[in-house]
């Protein structure tokens, strides 16, 4: 395994240099070939079709000549296009030269797929991968090499979403693939460094930057934190490979340990490399283990020193597991002999280590001091829809825990809170009734989480503007609800923690005299 940075002029094998990548994305740039444009040319049921892998309803769209629908069938539906339509839009001689572009009869061909990809700030990137692969996830990289490299999927925008981007000083993309974390923390981080074990991901890491116009990162072989090993960072982001899987077939799904060991590996030994403050976040698989409670398992990684958010987003039992990836893989297109035999291998695998089902979801490290002696982790089942970008939301949380590590009970009732914005009440019962059975209360932004409350914590909640302290709300409405006012206050202190915690009240910014 090597750990050496790979050289500046030597990138992989038959992989394209950055030499021109300036002039190539100016190319690219006046042709409209953005994610805008893509839309515009296609429609959006031809654009939508498209990130499925599903290319007709593109070909249609491009019959007609011109330079966007040129980039399209040369880039994105991998079609020959002639070499003077391809001169006309692109700067021809230099993207053959660097190897972008390749020469197949009378046609001109790509050579890598380029696609366009939008920033959060309306940036107009450019993510590259090997042809045929843009699109990760089943059926992403059917019957490809082991060192097949993939684009954009959607465990790739996930994991720049959850992502906290706050301005920092250094980030490590771990694993970094076609380079797309790498790309989104070179906006707001001062250094970057991208590893990756497969030599042909830090070429396209590379590549994906030169062609974005961003800074160059800092790239560096090898596996896990090898390539780091004495230092440390403000921000990790890393989407491994973390199929669980009996072998290590495919460089970027397999991470070649038993069950879910990478995974576990990599989340304990992250907090060594995290500066004070520092975020890590991950997508993570892991094993529910007949006769032990997976949340306890999750919990157990979680290193020492850290804060921990780790929420689970799905499910699949093992069968169910093992024919995603087999399907992944494009074994189900083979031999029907072959793929039984695999399947079996997989089935073997699980009931050697006692797996019942594999969990999905996002692991989240924030390095804190008082972690150390009261670390706040929470792990959680959240299947339902959230609002992404979510990296507001993951930083607030966390700020939330480290407000109420603070706060006993009496410190909660003198502080102030505000309700959270787009939170909203809805009361549930019969039509008609004169009363609803319970009340909700609802977030329409993050996380979207809805929690029951009782009519003390829906008064509460409804005028907590940040002009009264928690106690004095409570003993208004002690008085018009006729209850015990001291009482009220013993009862309710955790009540108020909870919407806290999850994000309903958040405490004032500033504190009015009383």
């Amino acid at each position: 395994m090597s750990t050496t940075s790979p050289s500046a002029e030597s990138p992989a094998a038959g992989l394209p240099v950055p030499d021109h990548a300036a002039r190539l994305r100016e190319a690219l740039l006046a042709a409209g070939f953005t994610a805008d444009g893509l839309l515009e040319l296609l429609g959006a049921s031809a654009y939508a079709a498209l990130a499925r892998s599903e290319t007709v309803p593109a070909l249609r769209a491009t019959r007609e000549d011109g330079p966007l629908a040129a980039l399209v069938r040369l880039f994105l539906l991998q079609r020959p296009v002639g070499r003077a339509r391809a001169a006309a839009v692109l700067p021809l001689d230099e993207a053959l030269a660097d190897g972008w572009l390749r020469e197949e009869g009378d046609g001109i061909r790509a050579a890598v797929d380029i696609r366009p990809y939008g920033g959060p700030e309306g940036q107009d990137w450019f993510v590259v991968s090997d042809l045929g692969c843009a699109v990760g996830g089943a059926g992403g990289a059917s019957g490809r090499d082991e060192g097949v490299v993939l684009g954009v999927g959607g465990a790739s925008t996930t994991l720049a979403g959850i992502t906290v981007r706050t301005p920092v000083g250094s980030a490590l993309d771990l694993g970094a693939g076609s380079g797309i974390q790498a790309l989104h923390a070179a906006q707001h981080a001062t250094r970057v460094t991208a590893t990756d074990l497969n030599p042909r991901a830090l070429a396209f890491t590379r590549l994906t930057l030169a062609l974005s116009g961003a800074p160059e990162a800092e790239l560096r072989s090898g596996s896990l934190f090898e390539p780091v090993e004495s230092e440390t960072y403000d921000l990790i982001v890393s989407n491994p490979p973390f199929v669980i899987s009996p072998g290590a077939r495919l460089t970027y799904r397999d991470g070649g340990m038993g069950g879910d060991e990478l995974c576990r590996t990599l989340v304990q030994q992250a907090g060594d490399r995290l500066n004070e403050g520092g975020y890590a976040h991950f997508l993570a698989n892991w094993q529910h283990v007949a006769g032990e409670d997976w949340q306890e398992r999750l919990r157990s990684w979680v290193p020492r020193g850290c804060d921990a958010w780790i929420v689970q987003r799905e499910v699949q039992d093992v069968t169910q597991y093992a024919e995603l990836w087999l399907r992944d893989a494009g074994d189900h297109q083979g031999d029907p002999e072959r793929y039984t035999a695999r399947y079996e291998e997989w089935l073997d695998e699980f009931e050697a280590r006692g797996t019942r089902a594999v969990g999905f979801g996002w692991i989240t490290l924030r390095r804190s001091a008082a972690a150390v002696e009261q670390p706040s982790i929470t792990i959680e089942e959240w299947p339902h829809p959230v609002e992404q970008p979510l990296g507001e939301a993951v930083r607030a949380h966390f700020a939330r825990q480290d407000y109420l590590r603070t706060q006993d009970d009496a410190a909660l009732l003198g502080d102030h809170f505000v309700l959270a914005p787009e939170v909203v009440q809805e009361q549930v019962g019969l039509p008609g009734a004169e009363d609803p059975e319970h009340v909700l209360l609802r977030q329409n932004r993050g996380m979207r989480r809805a929690t029951r409350v009782d009519a003390v914590g829906a008064g509460f909640a409804g005028v907590c503007d940040g002009t009264l302290s928690a106690g004095r709300i409570l003993d208004a409405i002690a008085q018009l609800m006729g209850e015990d006012p001291v009482l009220l206050r013993d009862r309710t202190p955790q009540a108020i923690r909870l919407l806290v915690e999850e994000g309903f009240l958040e405490p004032a910014a500033t504190t009015p005299a009383p």
